[in-house]
């Protein structure tokens, strides 16, 4: 840090991003990448025409790719917001929203929800989950704050009902709600419908996880038209190209093929089912994901010993720290070879245990 940075910057403990080591190959399953390409139409698109083009400043208005996201969900153009990244809606929504009567939400969930709160200083309440890990609805009814609910939640992979969203949504009608949707297209059921009945409502969205789009950086969001144009108002007063013009058209080829996309994330559904009946087979904990991932401990062998034995044989998964959820491994689900092997190695290491 240098000298000239604010104090309260100082002491920011920033969010640390899944490692990307480069020292050899691994089977990656610790930052929840699709393991499917992008769209033969994606590929396609991004041309070399569309390369030369870049000396171009992007749309500002992304208007192609919020077209294509409104024609799919059957929405209206002006309830769509898109960015640079889920985490820029984040970003948005925490400044903007998280300053009036502080933010609520789950002790264990993205960890970004707290850099944002620390970042601009705002209140933070941090609920903690039930012993199986749920979160108690009762505990987000009249908040009187921004709450925050990522749907499924990460890193259990564990979703609350649509009745349980539309209740807190209904009990804190004087304040934004964000639902975080990052890992729904995975077995969860989405809420955006009710952003056509509630207006504190906010569902975001992503093309990292489902769309096979994590390196070109596009998040979306749906809600009222009113909560679009804050979100629209402070891009264009910090980044009014916030979406290159390569990102565009990627995400804007993708949404027109969006049935290959749940083409895969059903597969990827029927490769999680495998890999959770195998692991409980051979003494696994593993809670009920509707994510891309799983959420995993061994009876008798540390979170920490699987993750070092793991990376030792070559494969990559999310080992967290903090006290309650230390015994834990987050493994993406990635291909079905990937799997295959993962379960193999994880087989020879608890056999060796």
């Amino acid at each position: 840090m240098s000298k000239y940075i604010d104090g309260a910057y100082s002491t920011l403990k920033e969010y640390v991003p899944g490692e990307q080591p480069k020292d050899k190959k691994y089977i990656k399953l610790n930052t929840n990448e699709s393991p499917y390409p992008p769209s033969p139409a994606v590929i396609s698109a991004v041309d070399s025409a569309e390369v030369s083009d870049l000396r171009l400043y992007s749309d500002p208005e992304s208007s192609k790719v919020k077209k294509a996201i409104a024609e799919v969900y059957g929405v209206e153009d002006k309830n769509v917001f898109v960015s640079n990244g889920s985490d820029e809606i984040l970003n948005f929504a925490f400044m903007v929203y998280g300053k009036i009567n502080g933010a609520v939400f789950p002790e264990i969930t993205y960890g970004f929800y707290k850099v944002f709160c620390d970042l601009y200083g705002i209140e933070k309440t941090m609920i903690p989950l039930e012993e199986d890990f749920t979160i108690d609805k009762n505990k987000f009814i009249n908040t009187g704050k921004f709450t925050v609910i990522a749907n499924p939640n990460a890193p259990t992979g564990i979703e609350l009902g649509l009745d349980v969203i539309e209740e807190i949504i209904k009990s804190n009608k004087d304040n934004v709600v964000l639902i975080d949707e990052a890992y729904v297209d995975f077995g969860g059921t989405s809420c955006y419908e009710l952003t056509k009945k509630y207006d504190n409502l906010i569902v975001c969205r992503t093309f990292s996880k489902s769309y096979s789009l994590a390196g070109a950086r596009l998040g979306y969001c749906f809600a009222n038209e009113e909560l679009i144009k804050d979100l629209e108002k402070i891009k264009y007063s910090t980044n009014p190209y916030n979406i290159n013009r390569l990102t565009q058209i990627a995400g804007t080829a993708a949404m027109n093929e969006n049935s290959y996309y749940m083409a895969n994330c059903k597969k990827i559904c029927d490769t999680r089912k495998f890999v959770t009946k195998a692991l409980r087979e051979i003494g696994f904990e593993v809670l009920d994901s509707k994510a891309n991932f799983i959420f995993a401990k061994h009876e008798s062998i540390s979170g920490m010993d699987i993750y070092t034995l793991l990376r030792e044989n070559g494969i990559l998964v999310r080992h967290f720290t903090d006290e309650k959820i230390k015994d834990y491994n987050r493994i993406t689900i990635g291909s079905e070879e990937e799997m295959k092997t993962f379960v193999d190695t994880m087989k020879k290491i608890v056999k060796g245990a």
